[in-house]
């Protein structure tokens, strides 16, 4: 797939699609300090250990005390000033969601050999700690499972089970209920963490990648439209099976009651299809619960998730979105094209008769969604050779976040993040 950038004023439509195998430039570093030693992907992959961002995230020395500005960290006023340079309290706040993500990813049995394949290997009270992040001041209170649409042909059923697995686990909710760890933050935090694409059908389910209407959409004209692999992950059900969309707002609606009196915020964090499932999840939310509270999404390498007019819906519900991306990862520029202002405006554009079909059809004309914060592989050294799916991990990412401090190179990979807001203009 291509971007598209199309304004009034544009000229003919461009590509930018990042295609080749990502590099990073040291060479000026590696001139300034000869004795420098530019680390394999391997020694990499201990540096993402060592670099405790895989760690506890109370396992800082001094946490900061968010309580009085816990609401510009959420996005309420989009991340102004916080991104362009990253600010080190976001940043901290930033990779914390990262690792509940992380821990969706560790909880999951990826072994298709293994009778639990496709399901959380832990009980809900061990989770966070068996996954390696005690102290999180977080319990998990409920599981969430994700089930294809897809219907299967029936020699399917006497083929290897893995292959015919329609619903899985695909994450958790958390609550924060430590004392201290709710003063610190200013409210009482919940949490929905979502991993990326596992299984087969969930792989099947991503190229479904044409536009569909959101069901229960009174719009009659600019309907909000999302992927169609994205939408049955969420909304599908099979046999005693409930749907992502069903277990989430049962939890939710139990969590509302249960803190009504309470200050409350719901962070609904994924990376990859996880990110994309947490755009629809955030958008259900606000949907089905008008009074609800603050819904931030704090996002990891997301592909685009639905048109123009599902992102101004977004928008006018104060759904608050931080989408992630590094320049380097191809699963962040697809599916679809992007238009960067409406649909009125690409058809007062010059452009040939076969994007004029794009834009009329919709199926196919996406539109990015909230604020973003973009990275890029070419920051880091230790990510100088690797693949593109090493791009897309999210390992990589919270690398990137991090940042990277060494006395042998003057390297910070957060000094000079870009940030773009595609939020509607109010």
């Amino acid at each position: 797939m291509m971007r598209l950038s199309i304004s009034k004023s544009a000229g003919p439509c461009t590509s930018n699609i990042a295609t080749q195998q990502v590099t990073c430039s040291i060479t000026q570093c590696k001139k300034k300090n000869p004795n420098i030693q530019i680390q394999s992907p391997k020694t990499w992959e201990k540096l993402f250990v060592d670099s405790n961002i895989t760690g506890n995230p109370a396992s800082s020395a001094s946490p900061v005390n968010l309580s009085k500005k816990w609401m510009d960290y959420q996005g309420i006023k989009n991340w102004e000033g916080l991104l362009d340079p990253l600010d080190d309290n976001l940043r901290g706040e930033i990779i914390r969601y990262g690792q509940f993500v992380e821990a969706a990813y560790r909880s999951f049995d990826f072994d298709p050999s293994s009778s639990s394949y496709a399901t959380c290997r832990y009980s809900k009270r061990k989770l966070l700690d068996q996954s390696g992040f005690r102290d999180t001041g977080y319990r998990v209170t409920k599981n969430l499972s994700a089930t294809s649409g897809i219907q299967l042909p029936r020699w399917i059923d006497k083929g290897p089970r893995w292959m015919a697995v329609q619903s899985s686990w695909i994450g958790y909710i958390a609550v924060c209920h430590d004392k201290k760890e709710i003063s610190r933050l200013g409210r009482r935090d919940v949490v929905i963490a979502l991993r990326g694409t596992a299984t087969c059908l969930e792989w099947l389910e991503n190229l479904r990648a044409t536009l569909t209407p959101l069901p229960n959409d009174k719009s009659s004209i600019n309907s909000p439209m999302v992927e169609s692999g994205f939408l049955s992950l969420y909304t599908s059900s099979k046999g005693t099976r409930p749907s992502l969309q069903k277990l989430i707002r049962e939890e939710i609606s139990r969590i509302l009651q249960m803190y009504s009196n309470e200050p409350l915020s719901f962070t609904i964090t994924g990376h990859s299809l996880g990110a994309a499932l947490a755009t629809l999840a955030a958008y259900d939310i606000k949907e089905t619960f008008k009074n609800s509270p603050l819904v931030t999404v704090i996002s990891f390498a997301g592909p685009r998730v639905g048109n123009w007019s599902f992102r101004c819906h977004l928008d006018s519900q104060g759904t608050k979105v931080l989408r992630i991306v590094n320049s380097d990862d191809l699963i962040t520029k697809v599916p679809g094209f992007v238009l960067e202002n409406d649909q009125e405006m690409a058809r007062d554009s010059d452009h040939s008769s076969w994007i004029q079909r794009v834009v009329d059809d919709g199926q196919w004309a996406y539109a990015d969604v909230g604020c973003e914060l973009r990275l890029s592989s070419r920051d880091s050294p230790y990510l100088s050779g690797i693949n593109m799916a090493t791009c897309h991990e999210l390992k990589s990412y919270l690398h990137l976040i991090n940042g990277f401090e060494s006395s042998n190179c003057p390297f910070r990979a957060t000094a000079r993040k870009i940030m773009n807001k595609t939020l509607v203009n109010r």
